[in-house]
């Protein structure tokens, strides 16, 4: 089984081209699994317990619809905040095989900059970082 984070955060382009590329991943339906997650904004997590899980998310839950019709097996889970710390302490639990973070659509000098996020997740990863595009609507 071939195991993919897929850390999404509020913009629903982003999540959209995450999702295309783990669908796309080889190996077929049967050896690939992904790990969705989203790390709550403090207001999120504040929130009564009913109203904070992840599966609320708007892209957390665009990014279930599309593996869920493409037969891809999915979990969900809570990453904790700072949002990098809770990405990498998610692939660690999960013991994933790759990461993949969206990214923001950036000028052709920009592209050798990421987030803040997204370079500490590719600086202090273990495994395999993918950063993708956005697919839009």
């Amino acid at each position: 089984m071939y195991r993919v984070l897929v850390p999404v955060d509020d913009d629903p382009d982003r999540a959209r081209g995450q999702a295309a590329f783990v669908a796309d991943l080889p190996g077929g339906t049967d050896e690939v699994e992904a790990i969705v997650t989203h790390a709550l904004t403090p207001e999120q997590a504040e929130a009564p317990e009913d109203l904070k899980s992840v599966d609320r998310v708007e892209t957390v839950r665009l990014v279930r619809d599309t593996l869920d019709e493409r037969g891809i097996d999915y979990q969900l889970a809570e990453a904790r905040t700072p949002p990098a710390d809770g990405i990498l302490d998610l692939a660690a639990e999960f013991d994933v095989d790759q990461i993949v973070m969206g990214s923001r659509k950036r000028s052709p000098t920009g592209k050798v900059v990421f987030g803040s996020v997204a370079q500490q997740v590719l600086l202090e990863g273990d495994v395999p970082v993918t950063v993708v595009g956005a697919h839009e609507a």
